[in-house]
């Protein structure tokens, strides 16, 4: 490297918090390759996923309620909300750059982007945008109704995405109006969902409900100020509820290093080393920063209008349940080992101990605990459960995308349950592709952490993630071709040396918005 380069990407490590020993790691990587995971088998109902009868899922919501009702434990929901919603409307965007006028024999051409945008407009009196919308129009002159008729259908994208209307190419998906209620008299965005959502399974005894949103710093005044809105509206209906919600970024110390086509560091348009933003698996940090006993992990659009929301919230306190009752069983083990640490062990604990790892958490013991003198097994396994834990649900998988739940290969990995991306396999292994392709169901984000230790102290949870499970996507910046660096995901390598229980939740309480029209889905109307 360049003694002048060195000397930029010097200061912007500095400004970053970025070391030279980290920024060498990633180059590493870029240079080597990230190893491809081995996936063992598909975790399945009844081997990796637990499938809880009608009763035992009762049990567990009851569980839930009750130790969260007597105020044992200290919970936050958390939601990485940082996206902006240009996603949602990309197919919109390139209408836009495509035809200078967008009319019937425009939407009746046999593309992609044609066809969504034909979905979008022939639908356009459902979104709960719709209103707001018209009245954007109408205080242009006009007249949303006319130009329906008409076949003019320009105005009615370029007014969703523009400054000149409802901005929503530039604004957080957190802030886009998701829902209408009153036939269409009243909206909710996402944002009001969530807190709806907290309110219903996250309110403690004293009425509090702690919501945690990552959001992007330029988007902070305006979720804080629809987050003053909501909670006004709030305490007109419920004047005793105290939604707390708190917002972080990013950390700058978490973005990654990107290099050009050689692996040699890029250099921008301004002559600087360029950093990207690491990936939602950054956000490891923000989550490491809680002070709380526990706290429920799910994505800003998945969210649902209130008529269908009770799945959601039986299921939430189900795998809340499931949580709370692993870290009983945890605690109380740990305690019980640590009695008899140093010490001749019964062998009956040991046994239970044991059980409790394999059979239940599905936790390989290491090598050492097999040739461990009996009075160091305990030590052994104290480490070997004292660990965060985390639930997750797994929907059946119906052709959405997201990481599926398997059981992988990897030394001195001790949990060997994984969510796993199909971009972390190799593709060119023909029996890791029949194994991806026997998988039957997939992650929709819907966790529940537990991120204190049996003694009440927060566990560090750098200590716990698997750096080498990054990601290195093609991307391009003034024209020409870079690649990125995606650190481990957040339910990802973020947390691989977590103990990890999958369970089964119906289809019913995951509802994404990856686009706009799949707000036109019957869970969204």
């Amino acid at each position: 490297m360049k003694a002048s380069l060195e000397k930029k990407l010097s200061a912007q490590l500095q400004e970053k918090n970025i070391s030279k020993e980290e920024v060498q790691r990633q180059l590493d990587l870029f240079k080597n390759g990230v190893p491809y995971l081995q996936v063992e088998r598909p975790a399945i109902a009844g081997d990796g996923i637990l499938k809880l009868s009608d009763a035992e899922s009762v049990s567990y919501k009851e569980k839930y309620d009750a130790i969260i009702g007597n105020g044992e434990i200290q919970l936050k929901k958390f939601v990485p909300a940082s996206g902006a919603a240009s996603r949602m409307f990309k197919q919109l965007e390139s209408m836009l750059l495509e035809y200078s006028e967008i009319d019937n024999e425009v939407l009746k051409k046999d593309k992609e982007n044609c066809r969504f945008a034909a979905t979008f407009i022939q639908n356009i009196r459902k979104f709960a945008f719709f209103k707001l919308l018209s009245e954007k129009l109408s205080a242009n002159g006009l007249e949303i109704e006319e130009l329906l008729k008409n076949g003019e259908y320009r105005p009615l994208i370029e007014y969703t995405l523009s400054e000149a209307g409802l901005s929503y190419s530039s604004m957080p998906k957190a802030l886009i109006q998701f829902h209408q209620y009153d036939n269409g008299s009243r909206s909710a965005t996402a944002l009001q969902e969530q807190f709806a959502e907290g309110c219903a399974y996250a309110r403690m005894p004293d009425s509090s409900v702690r919501l945690h949103f990552t959001i992007s710093p330029e988007f902070l005044d305006d979720v804080k100020l629809q987050s003053e809105l909501i909670i006004s509206e709030w305490k007109k209906k419920d004047a005793g509820i105290q939604f707390m919600p708190e917002f972080s970024f990013q950390q700058p110390s978490t973005d990654t290093i990107a290099v050009d086509e050689n692996n040699e560091p890029f250099i921008d348009s301004d002559g600087r080393v360029l950093f990207r933003p690491g990936g939602h698996g950054a956000l490891i940090e923000n989550l490491n920063e809680l002070n709380t006993d526990a706290v429920f992990i799910k994505n800003i659009d998945n969210v649902v209008p209130d008529h269908l929301r009770d799945d959601t919230i039986f299921w939430k306190k189900v795998i809340g349940g499931v949580g709370l009752n692993i870290r009983e069983e945890v605690f109380a083990m740990i305690n019980k080992l640590s009695e008899v640490a140093g010490k001749k062990a019964d062998a009956s604990l040991l046994e239970e101990a044991e059980k409790l790892c394999t059979e239940k958490l599905n936790l390989s013991l290491p090598e050492t605990y097999a040739v461990a003198a009996v009075e160091n097994k305990p030590h052994v396994l104290i480490d070997v459960l004292n660990r965060p834990i985390r639930v997750c649900g797994m929907v059946k998988n119906e052709g959405e995308p997201g990481g599926g739940p398997f059981f992988i290969k990897k030394e001195g990995l001790v949990n060997k349950l994984q969510i796993v991306e199909s971009s972390q396999l190799n593709k060119d292994d023909a029996g890791q592709m029949k194994i991806l392709a026997s998988s039957t169901h997939f992650n929709p984000v819907d966790l529940f952490c537990i991120l204190k230790d049996y003694s009440g102290e927060a566990f560090d949870l750098n200590r716990f993630t698997d750096p080498e499970t990054a990601f290195i996507a093609s991307k391009s910046k003034d024209g020409k071709s870079l690649k990125a660096l995606e650190r481990p995901g957040l339910w990802n390598g973020a947390m691989a040396h977590w103990i990890t229980v999958f369970i089964e939740v119906p289809v019913s309480t995951f509802n994404p918005v990856k686009t706009v029209n799949d707000l036109l889905r019957p869970q969204h109307q």
